[in-house]
């Protein structure tokens, strides 16, 4: 049986908060324990809020922390043939579209439609594009009108059949990939979205373990979905708990006061940190 592979991906548009370090320190322990591979990967593919200087510091912080990675880091920004690869084997299936819609006329056409479905990751788009006829969208496109690619779900999970998928915490799963309806895999100047992506790199990473926040689970049920689409391998899931602050919220980059940054500058060890976010061996 080949090694666990975990992986730790966050992105440098921000500093690294306590509840980034626990999802780490979860990856880095189950791969540890399994006696296997931790890999760290930069998701950097939205080039306008990410930085170099909090790439920089999410090696330093983790360092500080006390993890240890296998080199070398992949850096998504640096391999965009590798998605427009895979962008072009789902469309060569003609399973994606270009969407024309501004956020605002999604968000105006969600709620004008009495009715409209409402899956785990809030209002759905309506499928304003996929309505185009082929014509229509040849004149949009030869004008230059910005749009995004969008997957058409249902004819893809009709082509990929029923599907299942597995998460260590919560045991079997049916892929329901509707949950998220028609979501974007490419944007004008950005060959991926985050599903796709993420989706390439942990089969061409040989990633086995999928450790990451519960807010993600549902983006799981997508994931298997291009994962069939595309012949990947479907790792094994682990969606851990988020650490709330005492507001009841999750931690997130605008909790300045909790980056390992401003907690080294603190005084505060590593051993301290690591505590705080639940790992004190």
């Amino acid at each position: 049986m080949p090694a666990a592979v975990t992986r730790f991906a966050p992105s440098p548009t921000g500093l690294i908060h306590l509840g980034s370090a626990y999802s780490a320190l979860f990856a880095e322990r189950a791969a540890r324990q399994a006696g296997g591979r931790f890999l760290l990967r930069i998701e950097d593919i939205d080039e306008t809020r990410c930085r170099p200087e909090f790439t920089d510091a999410i090696f330093a912080d983790l360092a500080w922390l006390g993890l240890r990675w296998e080199e070398p880091v992949r850096r998504q920004a640096q391999h965009f043939a590798d998605y427009r690869a895979a962008l072009q084997r789902l469309g060569a299936m003609d399973l994606i579209y270009p969407c024309f819609c501004t956020r605002t006329e999604i968000a105006a056409e969600i709620a004008a439609a009495a009715g409209a479905p409402h899956g785990d990751g809030g209002p759905l788009y309506p499928g304003t594009c996929r309505r185009l006829t082929p014509y229509e969208r040849k004149a949009r496109l030869e004008r230059g009108d910005n749009h995004a690619l969008r997957l058409d779900v249902a004819k893809a999970a009709a082509i990929a059949g029923p599907l299942r998928w597995r998460d260590r915490e919560s045991g079997e799963q049916d892929a329901r990939p509707a949950l998220l309806g028609d979501v974007v895999v490419a944007r004008k100047d950005t060959p991926a979205s985050y599903h796709l992506a993420v989706t390439h790199d942990d089969h061409l990473q040989g990633v086995t373990l999928v450790t990451r926040g519960e807010d993600l689970f549902v983006a799981t049920h997508i994931h298997r979905l291009l994962q069939a689409l595309l012949g990947y391998a479907t790792p094994d899931y682990h969606h851990h708990r988020l650490l709330l602050g005492t507001d009841g919220r999750r931690f997130a980059k605008r909790d300045r006061a909790l980056t390992l940054h401003a907690l080294r500058a603190a005084g505060r060890t590593p051993a301290e940190v690591r505590a705080l976010a639940g790992f004190a061996d």
